[in-house]
């Protein structure tokens, strides 16, 4: 990977993928957003090449970043509940620089890299100490970091409460699902991240998701947690900024790697 600070970020989600070149100095987008549809099924063939049509035409050579809606584990894909079950032991990494012909990719969770690009460029920019990632959604997603550091592939939406799975009962879904007022919903979420807090002891809570646009719904419901709660600020392009981020994290690893090998 060369010393460039612009990677191309990629967001798979389980209806679009999202892709831009970002200024990973700056947390900013330096195109605009290309799309696409999420192909079905999401097989890795038909979304690794989908992702080539992106590249192709944002008319991208270098490195690029990809956050994945699963767990990846020495860039073979554990699970991707949302995706296809043809991604399960998939080796993503190589098929991806294989088959994008780039100098570099690095793939890891959407939700991490939500929570890298808030902690850097978002709602915890200069926060020290614990910032926990909770996206509202389809389901649950989450993202811890101490001092900027993330620790990857946590799964907190699945926390059981009460003997029920948190998504079951604090997910944006549950509260369509069961037609739940803000004020009852938000007591829901308040319970949750109440549990949360009893766990990790984080010094702010970042709550994403589309919900956090309207944070002045369900915020004041959110009266049993102690530390303090704020909305994520970067919106989509969360996903994008953080994905590029595992580019320049991964090339730093890969850096120190090769510095410390004997010759």
């Amino acid at each position: 990977m060369s010393d460039s600070h612009l990677i191309l970020g990629v967001d798979i989600g389980g209806t679009s993928i999202k892709a831009a070149i970002v200024d990973t100095r700056k947390g900013e987008l330096t195109t605009a957003v290309a799309r696409s549809k999420t192909p079905q099924p999401a097989t890795p063939r038909a979304v690794v090449t989908a992702i080539g049509e992106l590249r192709k035409r944002l008319r991208w050579t270098g490195a690029v970043g990809v956050g994945f809606p699963g767990l990846i584990k020495n860039g073979v894909v554990r699970r991707a509940p949302n995706l296809d079950p043809s991604w399960v032991r998939h080796e993503i990494v190589e098929h991806m620089r294989r088959t994008l012909g780039v100098s570099f990719v690095a793939v890891g969770n959407d939700a991490d890299a939500a929570g890298l690009a808030e902690a850097r460029f978002g709602a915890g920019r200069g926060v020290r100490g614990t910032v926990v990632l909770v996206t509202l959604g389809t389901g649950i997603g989450s993202a811890v970091l101490h001092n900027g550091s993330l620790l990857p592939d946590t799964e907190l939406g699945h926390l059981e409460v009460g003997g029920q799975d948190a998504e079951k009962f604090a997910s944006t879904v549950a509260r369509e699902r069961h037609k739940h007022s803000w004020e009852t919903w938000g007591r829901n979420v308040d319970r949750y991240l109440a549990t949360l807090e009893y766990m990790l002891a984080p010094d702010l809570f970042i709550i994403g998701g589309g919900v956090s646009a309207e944070p002045e719904k369900f915020f004041p419901h959110l009266a049993s947690v102690e530390c303090k709660i704020v909305p994520a600020t970067m919106g989509n392009d969360a996903g994008i900024v953080g994905a590029a981020l595992f580019a320049v994290r991964g090339a730093k690893a890969l850096a120190r790697k090769n510095r410390s090998a004997p010759e």
